[in-house]
């Protein structure tokens, strides 16, 4: 099993069961990062990141500032998949960084691939 990007009649397999998205918000243009693991149970997010405050990114009370990020655990059961928009309104594309690596979402589906889905396939 491995994390793979459906989208447009296109399955791209990453070849990792980890990855990190990361995107800039599209009104407060601050950094956000979730790290996800792919389990027999689904989807896990296993830790969020946001770089600032704003509109709709207040860290909730259990996260910890480490002098660049807001960091916590969310609170979400393991999901089937993750449907990811790309509006064309924001600053930049998704990031999809693996091992450290990132490249944005274009350098695996055209820019136009709206809806995108993350999901596990064998």
């Amino acid at each position: 099993m491995q994390f793979c990007l459906l989208a447009a009649e296109a399955t791209i397999r990453l070849g990792t069961v980890a990855l990190t998205l990361g995107w800039t918000h599209s009104v407060e243009k601050i950094r956000w990062e979730e790290d996800y693991r792919l389990t027999s149970a689904g989807i896990v997010v296993t830790q969020d990141r946001i770089q600032g405050t704003g509109a709709g990114m207040e860290p909730p009370p259990d996260a910890t500032f480490d002098g660049k990020w807001w960091r916590y655990t969310p609170h979400i059961p393991p999901q089937k998949q993750v449907v990811l928009r790309r509006s064309g309104m924001t600053v930049s594309d998704w990031d999809i960084c693996i091992e450290g690596a990132c490249k944005a979402m274009g350098a695996y589906l055209p820019t136009n691939a709206d809806p995108v889905t993350l999901e596990g396939c064998e």
